[in-house]
């Protein structure tokens, strides 16, 4: 597969340029920047919460941190949990199971980021399967990213 047809679309009608980076099998976002030999620290990992109505909202850190639900919830004012793994099959159909893109705007979903994130010059994110990484310059991702919420709702694994 590689990428996506709905991520490389988006990038595409974005006029952004975007490196492919390949590498073994891998089942995180950890293991993805291990596997591409890259920092975990500029490896976006996303991760589907859906709110109490049903609507699902992406939020994004990096691989080596894991989201605060607490923290997402004081800043968000609202209970949140975190996304059954059918859920999120539904939501990106055209990725394999469990590689989720970090950016909502391609996929028509809000998007919060946490600020630690934007201080890389570079961001990787999963391509839509477990051995493709799209290498983005940071200042691009800010862009494609739109007006995301920011925060500080991560800590180190």
């Amino acid at each position: 597969m590689t990428i996506s047809r709905t991520l490389e679309t988006f990038l595409d009608a974005h006029a952004v340029a975007y490196q492919l980076v390949r590498h073994p099998h891998s089942d995180s976002a950890s293991r993805s920047a291990e596997a591409a030999h890259v920092p975990g620290d500029e490896v976006a990992k996303a991760v589907l919460l859906v709110e109490e109505d049903g609507q699902y909202r992406l939020v994004i850190v990096p691989a080596t941190r894991r989201v605060k639900l607490g923290r997402l919830h004081r800043l968000l004012g609202e209970h949140v949990g975190l996304a059954t793994e059918d859920e999120v099959a539904d939501v990106f159909a055209d990725c394999e199971r469990g590689a989720i893109p970090a950016l909502g705007p391609a996929f028509g979903l809000e998007t919060l980021v946490d600020e630690s994130l934007l201080e890389q010059r570079h961001v990787y994110l999963e391509a839509g399967d477990h051995e493709c990484l799209v290498r983005l310059r940071e200042p691009d991702f800010r862009f494609l990213l739109g007006q995301p919420r920011r925060g500080q709702f991560s800590a180190h694994v």
